[in-house]
């Protein structure tokens, strides 16, 4: 390969798609083991590469030279063939410093703890160094290598000012998790994730949801690799440029989600909206009704309640992890907090808010089954709707005012 990305597991890289945008190149994944690494750096069949977990550190005794801040760093996530001359960088630091500006996140003179004992810790802390860091405890769970352990971060630093999340906790395919309880840490000012996958880690939500500025890994992501281009082709890339590709990657890879009463119009404005934007279409429902071979109303008098919101929230676990699609859920998703973060780690909310007079009223369902159950369901419901919203949408009957409506604010 000419041009490309090295690691363990890559799947869920979006590096192909940035570097195409900001360098007009072609790049290839190329997953490799640690006993392929020795062959691959020796036969020096690239142009410039990009390295990732867990290679970071491994790397450097294969290569020719390494920039002085890299080697001082102890990781590279950059390699460039001068002539046969491989020579290892780390942009990681330029990309770590941009995602804190971007974010509005100052570590100066604030203590900072990094999650993580790898090479991108090793660079989350010479970024924040940089940025006039008051002190820096770097974070793992045995506190080898003179770390220190999360117990005794949350026991001896409660006092910390920013959290950085520089592990894999968290990421793609094992969303849902968070390596920190952030409640120990009152006094936090900024959270950033380096996991970019999904958009918003459970990290990033837990953090915004105490109301702590944070960000995930995305524009570090975009940011680096603008600088690795700039190592690769010798051009300057913009920061316009950077900016540009990551809003666009935002807006490609993020789910257009409906939620909203039964009968409210999800799954048939959902559908609309899919097409108009020339996207996959989901009906947590119907998927759910085909795994299970009954309908929402038929689980529900068979196995109860209880039942049915297990599966759904299986269901809705596996539609998060999608990326650019629309999604229209059941009307009881809210009901659970932990399908409102799964839908929000790749997903922008949309509270389909009808007026309870214009909701249908039919047998087969049966939480809703005449007007009284109904408007109860709504008064119950509602708080919970507005509060996992990310927009709230008036509607009324009136089908393409409503897909008009959705896109407006879908593309806001």
């Amino acid at each position: 390969m000419k041009y490309g990305l090295i690691g363990e597991k890559l799947g869920h890289s979006f590096s192909p798609e940035i570097h195409r945008a900001l360098g007009g190149y072609d790049y290839e994944l190329r997953e490799l083991t640690r006993e392929e690494l020795p062959a691959f750096f020796a036969a020096r069949a690239f142009a410039g590469i990009n390295v990732t977990i867990p290679y970071k550190e491994e790397v450097i005794p294969l290569l020719d030279e390494v920039d002085g801040a890299a080697r001082a760093i102890g990781a590279v996530n950059t390699v460039v063939n001068r002539g046969g001359r491989l020579c290892g960088y780390n942009t990681d630091f330029d990309g770590m410093r941009d995602l804190l500006s971007f974010a509005g996140i100052d570590p100066a003179d604030k203590k900072v703890l990094i999650a993580g004992s790898g090479g991108t810790s090793k660079t989350a802390e010479a970024a924040v160094r940089s940025l006039g860091a008051r002190a820096v405890y770097r974070v793992s769970r045995s506190g080898a290598d003179g770390l220190i352990t999360y117990e005794q971060a949350s026991r001896e630093h409660g006092d910390a000012g920013v959290w950085i999340n520089a592990t894999p906790c968290g990421m793609y395919p094992n969303a849902g998790v968070s390596p920190v309880d952030l409640s120990a840490y009152p006094h936090l000012s900024g959270v950033v994730d380096a996991v970019y996958n999904p958009l918003r880690t459970r990290f990033v939500l837990r953090a915004k949801k105490q109301g702590i500025p944070a960000a995930g890994g995305l524009f570090m992501l975009v940011a680096q690799a603008a600088r690795a281009v700039e190592r690769f082709t010798g051009k300057a890339v913009p920061e316009s440029a950077v900016e540009k590709t990551y809003r666009d990657l935002v807006r490609q890879k993020e789910n257009l989600v409906l939620i909203g009463m039964p009968g409210s119009g999800k799954s048939t404005l959902g559908r609309l909206c899919a097409e108009k934007l020339g996207r996959a279409f989901y009906d947590a429902d119907a998927v759910l009704t085909e795994k299970t071979g009954m309908t929402p109303a038929a689980f529900i008098r068979e196995r109860g309640e209880e039942a049915f919101r297990d599966e759904e929230e299986a269901v809705l676990r596996t539609l998060s992890a999608e990326t650019g699609c629309v999604i229209a859920t059941g009307g009881g998703a809210v009901l659970r907090e932990e399908n409102v973060l799964n839908l929000k780690g790749n997903g922008k909310l949309v509270f389909l808010d009808r007026s309870p007079d214009s909701l249908p009223v039919t047998l087969d369902r049966p939480l809703s089954c005449d007007r009284e159950k109904l408007l109860a369901l709504y008064e119950t419901r509602l708080p919970l709707y507005r509060g996992a919203a990310d927009a709230i949408l008036p509607c009324g009957t009136d089908t393409d005012a409503n897909v008009k409506a959705i896109l407006e604010v879908w593309n806001a």
